[in-house]
């Protein structure tokens, strides 16, 4: 029987589907597509993608981050569990030696593993999260990396947006964000090494086409600021399962 989170997280996607995801989420407007591509770069860099990788995608909505991950050649298999979302996601026409979409809940992903990575965007914060970095943590091969992008709790609208969901039609019901620190310990304690978690991300999508270059330049220094990056947009997280067994 599916839980009142996954009954949640379909009917969400039906209703984004409905209209234009990646507008509601976000990455629509000019300033929007500059955070997604650089938040792309770095979850493919994080996770060292390359040609030949065999990786697992979480969340993959649209495939509009697929779409910018399959450019390092890796082979992805991308899961969401929105059935709307995925036809758009499939509508991309990516190549179908590279890329392959499937329906599928995260916590009952069968899929034959382990993975040279296991990344996303956006979708931790959709799962009971021990258990997610837990099913993660066993589904990468020994010495691999997970690599994703999350938003920042301590962020003012992020935190708003979680605490007054009906003022924000584009947030699910049961999903949150994550603080730091606290999300680091978690991630050791399901056994990951490595551990990086990065706050990142000034760049409003709503920020006029003039004003990108002067808030960009603004933001990366607010990000290598003590204290103040702590309130940035976004969380950049990696860990990598060590060599040897657990």
């Amino acid at each position: 029987m599916a839980s009142d989170r996954t009954i949640h997280e379909i009917a969400h996607g039906k209703k984004l589907a409905e209209s234009d995801p990646e507008l509601i989420w976000g990455w629509g407007t000019r300033a929007g597509r500059l955070r997604a591509k650089r938040r792309a770069d770095l979850i493919a860099t994080g996770a060292e993608l390359e040609p030949g990788m065999r990786v697992l995608e979480i969340g993959c909505g649209t495939g509009m981050f697929t779409e910018m991950f399959a450019q390092t050649g890796a082979y992805i298999i991308a899961v969401d569990i929105s059935p709307e979302l995925l036809t758009r996601a499939r509508a991309r026409s990516l190549p179908e030696d590279q890329v392959q979409f499937l329906e599928k809940r995260f916590e009952d992903c069968d899929l034959e593993g382990p993975f040279d990575a296991v990344i996303g965007s956006s979708f931790l914060h959709h799962l009971e999260i021990e258990p997610a970095l837990s099913k993660i943590y066993d589904l990468l091969k020994p010495g691999r990396v997970m690599s994703f992008a999350e938003p920042n709790m301590l962020n003012p609208q992020v935190y708003l947006e979680r605490h007054a969901q009906f003022l924000f039609p584009y947030v699910s019901p049961d999903e949150t964000a994550f603080v730091r620190r606290r999300l680091q310990r978690l991630i050791t304690k399901a056994g990951f090494e490595y551990i990086e978690i990065v706050p990142f991300d000034w760049l409003h999508p709503a920020t006029p086409a003039l004003l990108i270059p002067l808030v960009s330049w603004i933001g990366r220094r607010l990000e290598q600021t003590p204290g103040l990056r702590e309130f940035s947009g976004s969380l950049y997280i990696r860990g990598r399962r060590p060599a040897a067994t657990r």
